[in-house]
């Protein structure tokens, strides 16, 4: 106002008014005087005024009355003109104000006058407007007078006037209610007590209110009571009113001024009391309403909604709840429901889309959106508004699908006009719709043939609405197609847009304060820290607060959003439309994640995934998990329920790629559209911003990419990228060249969608993890079953996620490799094996060299971790992902072989864990990682390694897939035993370190140090366990390994073994050597005896390997030698030991089994040993050097000085300590020697071993099949060729039981026969007669004896009969030879049994004996000849023995199997007799003879006149030969024995008598020819008998009785044998009747007869004394038989008749008186 204030307006002012006065009195001078006059005493009165005060405006104003009245009067004359000036004149006081109270009273009582009269209405309205906005002069019923003025001009018939009217009366209400703003302020720094308003019945007076308070008090009341159509109180002299305008004036008040109800407690109240119900009333007939319902059926009509009130009515409301909705809660929930049923489907269309417009207007404003979640949704009992609001959007959505609008009749779709599908009058819009000429592709929604257009309605965040501000409009408007459905679009939209921006700023600053406040805490500069605690604890609580709230909002809105979103991202064909949908989507899930609502998170995601699929995707992560809480639940909204739409099937979107789908059994293909892509994008962008509060949903996102990526055909590549497939990927995939631009783009994404894993926390990588771990578990199962192509997106991502995320390994290692190690290295599909290989071995190839922090080598346990799964992959059996493990190692070898320190262990296991059945490239493939290690690194890995090292090419021998692999990794254990030789001072220094490090843990820990081989020094252990695995190989199934392992072992304990303590040695023969030998024992007797046909492929195998059996043979002796040579070269070592005699126990059991195994290889080979034991007679030097393979060169070790070392338990002399082992035993001290006893205790053992083998082997069988085994001969020679050297060391102590036993075993030995297909290598022919090397064995075994004896004290000689016993024993093999048992054998010496086929199992052949006894037989005679005349020979009766042995041969004669051996045994016999009868004689009377006689007299009687007949083809020559043979017999009778008849026993005599009277008589052969007859008589022979038996018949000089006992016998026998034969002939002569008889008879009675005549002539030549009566009574019997002969024919016989008969004269006497028988 100071403008009008200044001195130049007041001037201008005062000359103004007199100016108005002046001119007012011209015009009343003529019509008028009572005012020309009142004007003219104005005029006087302004200047009376203007001259007196200096304060000139004050006093207007005082004075304002006066100075007004013409002007008053003026205007009461009710001419226009004059009027108008007056009207001008007061409005220039009042602009000036300089009007009283009481002036402005009459001003307005004037104006009213004017009004009735319904003059100069626009003026008046001006004068009402200047007068009540210059001033606040106006109060009370002036006031409600002015405003009831402007109402009434508001309802004139004019126009203008009217319009004119509602804007003043709206200024008028806005001025009343800010005067009382004003009045506020001017009152606000005085506090006053606020009087409690009582009920306030009298409305009128509101005593507490100021002025201006009043006045707006009462003119809002009154305003209700009009728009209520009640009588206002205040507001007197309204005529007429309108709601509509009443509707505007209540919400422009409220809407403007709204601090005065909020503060005001009367207006609040009005408020409460007065509008809301006045607004509920008038909405009635809307919430009545219902669209389509004919009202007859209702008995009253229902008032139809009408536009103008309810758009108002919506109005007032979006005010009320924007501004009040703190005093209203109760109210506002009453609206915010009828809000939410106005959207029903059965509204007008109108009063749908005001209503949407009004929720709009909510929808943009978050914090109110927020309230109601608190004041409704948060409270028990209570309406859950918030939820209802967006249930209610979603329901209308559907709706508006569902339903074709009312309004416009649904018209199917012409494809030829547009694609509207709209209302008839489409034109109208067209403008808007842009359907310019043709068929443009406008935004739009479209599902299940109903198409919405989308129209752009507002700028995003605003609510500018279109029909709310439809005031003018009267009628309902047509809503545009679409319309409605872009505002609750839109509604959405920006409900999620404000809600998430709201809740993450506020989430930011709770966040950003937690971290400020404990930076704050944590800095010491806080003084009080109590007051700190307090606030955080202050801060927790509203955090709390808040978050329940933010969580609230979410759970009410997130149903009925996702509803309608989904619904909406189905059915829209517009990309940004599409977009927007997607970027609320993504927001939401977003939010859900950040305050972890899982459910909603979850259920938000699954939309985007589904989105991405195409429609009806059979994808069980998606219709299980969340689907199903959703579709379980469908939530109702005031009867309607939201169903989760799904995407409908007919889309209509650009098709841009088709594909097959990732499943068990793909049916046929699938398409994706462009949309389903722009989700996919979304899902990646969702996965890389928001990849922190996805949690558990990585799973749907990941399992949607993976179908996607399968759908696109992309194939994950190295590292784990996945890159567009091959361009045929099967007929199926057909890709657009859009999507084939964006291909790379997505997988680019992709990629770094997991790279940006990095950036994650620990938890949220978790959580992708153990996401990607399931989605492969899915695809694991899928793949099952069938070899398709499995989909590796989830383990190739595992892959990449670890390689960017390499700084953390630890943290997702175990549930990273555990998932690759257990499910997918597993899996029958072997695509999906071997990415799963490939991913794991990539994983911990990258994870040794990456660049960790600290360095690998100092962080061992990071370093095992990483190498674990390696080894954790020898438990799975598939042969390719073994391969893929090797493959790796042999990689880690190559690169980081050099600092694997600590990881040794588990890469030498995995190695070590490839098995037998692995296949071939498994193992060769872990051969060649061994032998990188052998030839690279034994010098880097830590010495406590090497064992395993040995284990390990151990196992790859014992491999039975390659034998070269077997036989190399043989060769690879000789290499380390170099490396152990070489390197051993290094070694061993760095494993005693160790060992001690070991004892003292093991101390603290109290447990007992474990370790193979303990307590040998470790050193010594290592070369342990090297001899055991060689000696594990040696047991191996093929026969070459066994071969090379045992060639090894033995070269190297011959090599190294010196470098071993001394005490370790024990170790070696017990724990090795001798358990080697138990277990080739084993093996050996128990391997199959079947024939193995070929050695595979075409290899022959040699007759002498053809069973396991054989094969074991030769394994056995190579082993035995071996042991034995090591006894042998080694005894200065092991004698020492202290248990060396059962050591050689041992080894001689050893040599005894395996001599007696059924093998003569191994057998031979066994006696081999023995000899080879035996032949130590002291420790040999030469054998102190270590017998090297040609590939090792051992120096010979120089000694350097003589060793002391005073406190070292193991002196040193040079790196090989093989030198100081065998300075032990050098030639300066003399070597140990054990005493005598020991050593012949050693003898008497091996004695005894040798007695077992001996009598064992040759004990025949009880039972004989073809398998029946018979030693060899080579065997047997052996065996008996080792008694010799043996009998030299225990002859001291060798008694007769020992001989007993020897004699049985030389006995059973040659008694052994051979097979037959053997004998042409060992018999000689059976025409020479040679000695085979057993028999000459046996006879030198028993001749070194009798040397023995011979020169052996006097004790020993009684051992000589048992000698002759074994030795005569042989002789009868001449004859007889020895059965084996009850095997059937061929005689091949005897030419008879030639012809005869046996039927021997196996053909047996008994040896040629005859050489073999007849030498024996020699041996007998030489060895009688010397000792005929021992004691013990006599004693034993040894010459009675050698007769009957000889008796066999010479009673057999010709029968004899050989010619030689009766000729041998009769010469024999003579030089024995001529030995042994001198002795007998001697001897005679000790009668240790008498039992000898009758077996020599036996003797010579089966011999002389043997009952065998002699051959066929024996020569003339030949039989005289022989008979010179018999007369040697018969002179040795008459000279060796006859002659000493005194000490013969007389039976013998007798016998010998008999026999030669026997002889003396032709015998007779039939078989002569004629021809022959004279010579084959024996005749020499009967001769020398005859002559014999006269000579001793007549010896003249009888000396003795027992020499004429000799004669007396002598004739005796002769005259009977005579009466014999003539009987006979005249027998045979009588039978014959004219046939002459046999010549040879009748030469023998020839014969006979001679001697009957020479016996006469004897007998009568004797002296008569000493004939014997007897004699004489004989030779006269003779007589009647001689007569009887007389009638023969032959003149021969006659002659000698005669001769014989002759000298009977002298016997012709008279008979005397007294003769008794002779004798006088």
């Amino acid at each position: 106002m100071s403008g009008t204030n200044s001195p130049e307006a007041v001037k201008k002012l005062l000359e103004n008014m007199q100016s108005d006065l002046r001119a007012l009195s011209l015009e009343c001078k003529k019509k008028f005087p009572p005012v020309k006059e009142a004007a003219e005493s104005g005029i006087i009165k302004v200047k009376t005024i203007a001259a007196r005060n200096t304060e000139i405006l004050a006093a207007l104003k005082e004075n304002s009355s006066e100075v007004v009245q013409p002007f008053l009067m003026g205007c009461g004359t009710k001419e226009p003109k004059i009027t108008q000036l007056c009207l001008a004149a007061i409005q220039r006081l009042m602009s000036h104000e300089v009007v009283s109270e009481t002036a402005a009273g009459n001003i307005i009582n004037m104006l009213w006058q004017l009004m009735e009269n319904s003059l100069e209405e626009l003026k008046l309205l001006q004068t009402v407007l200047v007068l009540l906005t210059t001033n606040t002069v106006v109060h009370d019923e002036s006031l409600s007078k002015a405003i009831v003025l402007c109402f009434r001009l508001h309802f004139t018939k004019d126009n203008i006037t009217n319009n004119t009217a509602a804007a003043t009366v709206r200024q008028v209400v806005t001025v009343v209610f800010e005067r009382m703003v004003a009045e506020d302020e001017r009152h606000r720094d005085i506090v006053e007590q606020p009087v409690l308003i009582q009920g306030n019945s009298n409305r009128r007076s509101v005593s507490t209110l100021k002025p201006c308070a009043k006045d707006a008090y009462m003119l809002f009341q009154d305003l209700c009571q009009l728009v209520n159509a009640d009588a206002p109180y205040w507001l007197v002299g309204m005529t007429e009113m309108t709601r509509t305008f009443g509707l505007e004036l209540l919400e422009s008040v409220l809407n403007d001024f709204p601090q005065v109800f909020l503060q005001h407690q009367e207006f609040s109240f009005l408020l409460k009391e007065r509008v809301c119900p006045l607004v509920i009333k008038l909405f009635s007939p809307n919430i009545k309403f219902r669209q389509g319902s004919s009202s007859s059926s209702s008995p009253a009509p229902v008032e139809k909604p009408y536009f103008p009130i309810c758009m108002r009515l919506l109005r007032v409301v979006s005010v009320l709840i924007k501004q009040f909705y703190s005093l209203l809660v109760t109210e506002c929930e009453i609206f915010l429901s009828l809000l939410v049923k106005f959207l029903d489907a059965d509204k007008p269309q109108w009063l749908r889309a005001v209503a949407v417009e009004s929720i709009h207007r909510l929808c943009v404003q978050p914090q109110l959106l927020r309230s109601f979640c608190q004041s409704y949704d948060m409270k028990q009992h209570s309406t859950k508004v918030f939820r209802d609001i967006v249930n209610a959007l979603g329901s209308f959505i559907q709706s508006l699908f569902l339903v074709p609008p009312t309004g416009n009749p649904a018209t199917t779709n012409q494809a030829g006009n547009n694609n509207s599908g709209g209302p008839v009058s489409a034109p109208a819009n067209s403008g808007m719709l842009g359907i310019g000429g043709g068929v443009t592709l406008l935004p739009a929604f479209e599902y299940r043939g109903t198409w919405i257009p989308i129209l752009t309605i507002t700028v995003q965040g605003s609510a500018k609405a279109t029909y709310l501000e439809m005031l003018d409009k009267v009628e309902p408007p047509t809503i545009p197609e679409g319309y409605a459905m872009s505002v609750a679009f839109h509604c959405l939209l920006d409900l999620v847009r404000g809600i998430t921006s709201m809740i993450e700023g506020e989430l930011g600053e709770v966040e950003t304060e937690c971290q400020t406040t404990t930076e704050a805490a944590s800095s010491p500069t806080q003084s009080s820290e109590q007051q700190e605690l307090q606030s955080t604890s202050d801060q927790m609580d509203k955090e709390i607060v808040s978050r329940a709230v933010w969580e609230e909002m979410v759970n009410a809105c997130w149903c009925g959003l996702l509803a309608a979103l989904s619904l909406l991202l189905d059915a829209s064909t517009d990309e940004a439309a599409t977009e927007n949908i997607l970027k609320a989507e993504l927001t939401m899930a977003a939010l859900c994640g950040r305050l972890g609502l899982v459910t909603s998170r979850d259920a938000f995601i699954t939309a985007i995934c589904k989105g991405s699929l195409p429609p009806h995707y059979a994808l069980t992560v998606l219709n299980t998990t969340t689907a199903a809480t959703l579709s379980n639940k469908s939530y109702s909204i005031q009867g309607q329920s939201v169903m989760m739409i799904s995407p409908s099937s007919e889309s209509h979107q650009q098709v841009v790629a088709v594909g097959q789908p990732l499943a068990v059994q793909p049916q046929g293909t699938v398409m994706l559209t462009s949309k389903n892509i722009q989700c996919m994008r979304t899902l990646l962008n969702l996965a890389h911003c928001h990849g922190a509060v996805l949690g558990t949903s990585w799973q749907l996102v990941l399992a949607t990419l993976q179908h996607l990526v399968w759908i696109l055909g992309l194939k994950p590549s190295s590292g784990g990228a996945l890159k567009p497939g091959r361009a045929v990927e099967g007929p199926s995939t057909v890709l657009t060249t859009a999507v084939m631009t964006d291909l790379p783009v997505i997988s680019n994404i992709l990629s770094r969608l997991f790279e940006s894993s990095q950036y994650l926390d620990d938890v949220s990588l978790h959580h992708l993890i153990n996401a990607l771990c399931s989605l492969s578990l899915e695809a694991m199962d899928m793949a099952y079953g069938n070899n398709k192509e499995p989909s590796l997106f989830a383990v190739a991502k595992l892959l990449e996620t670890g390689l960017v995320n390499m700084h953390r390994i630890e943290i997702l290692w175990r549930p990273l490799t555990g998932h690759l190690l257990e499910k997918v290295c597993q899996h029958p599909n072997s695509r999906m094996r071997e990415w799963g290989a490939e991913a794991l071995t990539s994983l911990i190839k990258a994870g040794l060299t990456f660049n960790h922090d600290p360095p690998l080598s100092q962080n061992q346990r990071l370093q095992l971790l990483l190498l674990n799964p390696l080894k954790e992959m020898s438990s799975i059996n598939h042969p390719d992902i073994r391969l893929k493990q090797l493959e790796c190692v042999l990689q880690i070898l190559q690169s980081q072989g050099d600092s694997l320190g600590p990881g040794w262990p588990l890469v030498l296991g995995v190695m070590g864990a490839i098995r037998n059945d692995q296949g071939e490239s498994l193992i060769r493939t872990a051969f060649q990682c061994l032998q990188l290690v052998v030839t690279d690194f034994l010098p880097t890995m830590p010495c406590t390694c090497l064992q395993i090292v040995v284990d390990v090419a151990g196992s790859f021998g014992l491999h039975n897939q390659e034998l070269n692999i077997s036989l190399t990794s043989i060769g690879l254990l000789w290499n380390i035993s170099d490396y152990f030789f070489q390197r051993g001072e290094t070694i061993e220094k760095e494993l005693n370190k160790e060992e001690a490090a070991q004892q003292k843990q093991a101390e603290e820990k109290g447990v007992v140090l474990n370790r193979p081989f303990h307590p040998a020094p470790p050193f010594d252990c290592l070369w342990l366990c090297l001899y055991a695995k060689l000696g594990e190989l040696c047991v191996d199934p093929r026969p070459a390994v066994r071969k090379s392992a045992g060639q090894t072992l033995f070269s190297t304990i011959g090599a190294h073994g010196t470098l071993l303590q001394h005490s370790t040695w024990h170790t070696v023969i017990w724990k090795v050597l001798f358990h080697l030998l138990d277990r080739v024992r084993e093996s050996s007797t128990t391997a199959d005896k079947e024939k193995i046909e070929s050695g595979g492929g075409n290899i022959l195998i040699h007759h002498s390997r053809d069973t396991a059996e054989k094969q074991w043979a030769e394994t056995w002796v190579l082993t035995l030698a071996g042991v034995a040579r090591i006894f042998n070269t080694r005894r200065y070592l092991l004698q020492p030991l202290g248990d060396f005699s059962r050591a050689w126990d041992v080894l001689l059991d050893h040599i005894q089994s395996a001599a007696l195994s059924k093998n003569n290889e191994v057998s031979l080979a066994a006696l081999k040993s023995f000899q080879e034991i035996l032949q130590i007679v002291s420790p040999v030097r030469d054998s102190d050097k270590p017998e090297t393979p040609p590939a090792v060169n051992v120096p010979v070790p120089v000694l350097i000085g003589s060793i002391s070392g005073p406190g070292l338990s193991r002196p040193f002399v040079r790196t090989d300590s093989v030198g100081e082992r065998l300075g032990r035993y050098s030639s300066s001290e003399p070597p140990i020697v054990t005493d005598e006893l020991e050593d012949l205790n050693l003898w008497w053992a091996a004695w005894n071993t040798w007695y077992r083998i001996g009598s064992e082997s040759t004990k025949p069988p009880v039972t004989f099949d073809k398998l029946t085994f018979i030693p060899s001969q080579p065997f047997l020679t052996a065996l008996i060729q080792i008694f010799p050297a043996l009998y030299q060391h225990i002859k001291t102590g060798f008694n007769m039981d020992d001989l007993q036993k020897l004699g049985v075993i030389l006995h059973s030995a040659v008694s052994v026969p051979i097979s037959s297909d053997a004998s042409p290598f060992i018999l000689p022919s059976y025409t020479e007669a040679v000695l085979t090397s057993l028999q000459e064995a046996v006879l030198t075994a028993l001749d070194v004896l009798q040397k023995a004896i011979c020169v052996g004290p006097e004790n020993m000689q009684i051992m000589y009969p048992a000698i002759f016993d074994q030795l005569l024993a042989f002789v009868e093999f001449s004859c007889k030879p020895p059965q084996y048992g009850q095997l059937e054998t061929k005689h091949i010496a005897n030419a008879k049994y030639n012809q005869i086929q046996l039927f021997a199992p196996a053909e047996w052949v008994a040896l040629n004996y005859v050489p073999f006894a007849e030498r024996s037989l020699e041996v007998v005679v030489d060895l009688y000849q010397k000792t005929a005349c021992h004691k013990a020979v006599v004693n034993e009766k040894v010459l009675q023995n050698i007769i009957k042995t000889l008796r066999v041969p010479l009673s057999l004669k010709y029968s004899c199997p050989s010619e030689s051996t009766w000729k041998l045994a009769v010469s024999s016999l003579l030089k024995v007799l001529s030995i042994g009868l001198p002795v007998a004689r001697q001897h005679a009377s000790s009668g240790k003879f008498d039992s000898m006689w009758p077996e020599l007299a036996n003797t010579f009687e089966d011999f002389l006149f043997t009952k065998s007949i002699p051959p066929d083809n024996l020569s003339i020559q030949e039989f005289q030969r022989n008979e010179s043979i018999d007369v040697e017999v018969v002179q040795l009778i008459s000279t060796e024995i006859l002659p000493y008849a005194n000490f013969i026993p007389k039976e013998f005599v007798g016998q010998i008598m008999t026999m030669l009277n026997k002889g003396s008589i032709h015998s007779q052969s039939s078989s002569f020819t004629e021809a022959e007859i004279d010579i084959r008589l024996r005749e020499e022979f009967s001769k020398m008998c005859f002559e014999t038996l006269l000579q001793f018949s007549f010896s003249n000089k009888v000396t003795t009785p027992q020499e004429g006992y000799i004669s007396r016998m002598a004739l005796s026998v002769l005259l009977k044998r005579s009466q014999d034969v003539l009987h006979r002939y005249i027998e045979d002569e009588r039978l014959s009747g004219k046939c002459p008889l046999p010549r040879q008879q009748v030469t023998e009675i020839i014969f006979v007869l001679k001697a009957v005549s020479t016996l006469i002539d004897s007998l009568k030549k004797t002296q008569p004394e000493n004939v014997d009566g007897n004699t004489w009574a004989q030779v006269i019997a003779l007589y009647p038989t001689l007569v009887e002969c007389i009638t023969c024919s032959s003149t021969e016989v006659c002659s000698a008749l005669k001769e014989a008969l002759v000298p009977f004269k002298d016997f012709m006497q008279p008979p005397a008186s007294k003769v008794q028988n002779g004798e006088s």
